[in-house]
Order: C-alpha cells, then sequence, then structure tokens
C-alpha cells in the first residue's frame, strides 16, 4: 500500500492519546476556566476512563484471540478481520476507547476549551490511521472486508 499523505499510519495512536492528555491539561492551566468543578465530575471522568480502558482491552484481546496485530502502523501484517466481541459494534474500538479516555480526562479537568481536542484527536486518527487501514484492509481481504466495512459504523 501507498501511503497518500505523509502523516499516514506514521504517529502511533497512543503517542496521539498521550499528546492529548498533556495538551488538554496545558490548556486548562493557561486558559480562564470555561466551566468549575461540578458535583459527580470525578465520578464521571474515572466512569469514562474505565470504560474506555474496558474497550481497549476487548478490542486488543479480540485481536490476540484472532492471533493477528494490534500495531496501528504496519496494518498490512493483519492476518485476520475480527469481526466479533466489540468489532460486531465499532470497527475501532481501541480508537474509541482511547476517545472515552480523553473525554473522561476533559470531565475531570472540568475545562470546557479542553473538550477541543477529543473532536482533534477524532479528526486525526480518522484521517491519518483509519482510513489508511482501511485502504491496507480492503486491498488485503477484498470484498471480505468491504462487507464488514458495510455492516459495521466506523466509531458507533
Amino acid at each position: 500500500m501507498t501511503n497518500t499523505g505523509a502523516l499516514d499510519l506514521k504517529i502511533p495512536p497512543v503517542v496521539v492519546l498521550g499528546a492529548g492528555t498533556l495538551l488538554m491539561w496545558l490548556t486548562a492551566q493557561v486558559t480562564v476556566p470555561l466551566t468549575r468543578p461540578y458535583p459527580g465530575r470525578v465520578w464521571l471522568a474515572a466512569s469514562l476512563a474505565a470504560l474506555g480502558i474496558g474497550v481497549i482491552f476487548a478490542g486488543v484481546r479480540a485481536f490476540s484471540a484472532a492471533k493477528t496485530t494490534v500495531n496501528p502502523v504496519e496494518p498490512a501484517t493483519t492476518a485476520a478481520i475480527v469481526t466479533g466481541g466489540t468489532y460486531r459494534l465499532t470497527r475501532n474500538p481501541m480508537y474509541l476507547g482511547m476517545l472515552l479516555v480523553l473525554l473522561g480526562w476533559a470531565a475531570f479537568l472540568a475545562n470546557a476549551a479542553a473538550v477541543v481536542f477529543p473532536i482533534l484527536f477524532i479528526l486525526f486518527i480518522t484521517r491519518y490511521h483509519i482510513r489508511p487501514e482501511e485502504r491496507t484492509l480492503q486491498s488485503q481481504f477484498g470484498a471480505a472486508y468491504e462487507t464488514y466495512l458495510q455492516s459495521v459504523r466506523r466509531w458507533l
């Protein structure tokens, strides 16, 4: 597969997640709080983060059971299309889990400006990871992958 963009599959999603959490924290430190801490904030933040981590691990477990790679920067090494478990609900549970972690962090920070970063995460991951992965998997698995694309949504 030829990459069509300079950043396609170059920055590991976990690095994007880490950068996002750091930028969210820095934003919360340097901007005027647009919200105040609210009742249940810590519970909401912990719940979203725990759900996100659970979704990530469910995706990794499904890949492991299928004996295929979880390496997002080398989709050509994929050995199988995983369609069971969380992959029946979303084609990208690991990325969805990361998004939930970011939303949990935004809830904890209680700064509305921090919500920009989960949106940027969706845009970046979709453009520079999901679409290139999909192109690779379509060329590798053909009609079987196309059927999966038609039956399960990209995010939710």
